[in-house]
C-alpha cells in the first residue's frame, strides 16, 4: 500500500497523499522509537 501511495504522490505532488503514506508507515512500525527533535541539533558555541 505504501508503494501505491508513493507512486501516486510522485506523479501528482499531492501533499495529502504524502501524509497518508506517512501515516501508513507509522502504522506498520508502531514500536519504532522516534528521535527527539533536540537530539538532532548541534549545540551552539556562545563563547565567541
Amino acid at each position: 500500500m505504501i508503494d501505491l501511495t508513493w507512486k501516486l504522490f510522485s506523479q501528482t505532488g499531492n501533499i495529502e497523499t504524502y501524509l497518508l503514506m506517512k501515516e501508513l508507515e507509522n502504522e506498520q512500525n508502531p514500536y519504532k522509537p522516534r528521535q527527539r527533535e533536540d537530539q538532532n541539533r548541534t549545540p551552539i558555541d556562545t563563547n565567541l
